[in-house]
């Protein structure tokens, strides 16, 4: 079970929660970057990476029997953050064709640089899967 914490009379914000409240098992998976399951990267373009790191989540989940919508918590590292505002139709359909409807409580911030050189994103998650 996830509920969605709204707060009475807080605008609604656009690509996220404010938090969510859930029940049952914890699944916490690492960040995440753009390359691939051999650690390669096959791009540097922004949106390739976060596809890629998004599969690499998906992949992540499966593990442990989750899915997507069990997500209730991601965070996003970028080096850019202009680039990332300035591509966010294009990640928003990336997001939808992996991930799909969004309700997670969700953080973002620049940062100088990642672990890996050609690493422009890095995005880690927990996931709760539900109790059957």
């Amino acid at each position: 079970m996830m509920q969605v914490l709204q707060p009475p009379g807080w605008e609604k914000p656009k690509g996220y929660s404010n938090g969510v409240a859930a029940e049952g098992r914890l699944v916490f998976v690492a960040g995440q970057i753009g390359w691939n399951a051999a650690c390669r990267f096959e791009s540097d373009d922004f949106v390739a990476q976060t596809r890629q790191a998004l599969a690499n989540i998906v992949a992540v989940l499966a593990e442990a029997g989750a899915r997507p919508e069990h997500i209730v918590r991601m965070t996003w590292y970028v080096t850019d953050k202009r680039e990332y505002l300035s591509r966010g139709r294009e990640i928003g359909a990336v997001f939808r064709e992996l991930i799909g409807v969004y309700h997670a409580a969700m953080s973002a911030v620049q940062v100088a640089a990642l672990m890996e050189d050609r690493a422009k994103v890095e995005i880690e998650v927990t996931a709760v899967v539900p109790r059957t």
